[in-house]
């Protein structure tokens, strides 16, 4: 089992950066696939970024590369979203995931969720 907490949300202009982290509990958080997604309201699930057990292998959402980085650090179990150029259009409530298994785009194909951090872009 692995629990999850995201934080680092918050509301900032446009143009502005955010770094989100995502802190997990028990041992075995370094064997774990984990990812960012994102809603909005009426929206579907989006895929963000995802990031190997060994941070060797990483992907992003077209629309967030350049602009986003996914990293972790497996010694204090937690996972990071930084997010540099934000737009009003990046505003939703983001999720940590994990999986215990190989990196997937799919939301459907994680276990663990946080309870999501509200991120909002003003123009």
């Amino acid at each position: 089992q692995v629990q999850l907490v995201e934080s680092g949300g918050g509301l900032v202009q446009a143009g502005g950066s955010l770094r989100l982290s995502c802190a997990a509990s028990g041992r075995t958080f370094s064997s774990y696939a984990m990812a960012w997604f994102r809603q909005t309201p009426g929206q579907e699930r989006e895929f963000v970024a995802y990031i190997s057990w060994s941070s060797i292998s990483t992907d992003y959402l077209d629309r967030v590369k350049g602009r986003f980085t996914i990293s972790r650090d497996n010694a204090k179990n937690t996972m990071y979203l930084q997010m540099n150029k934000l737009k009003p259009e990046d505003t939703a409530i983001y999720y940590c995931a994990a999986r215990n298994g190989v990196t997937r785009t799919s939301g459907d194909d994680y276990d663990f969720w946080g309870q999501g951090t509200q991120v909002t872009v003003s123009s």
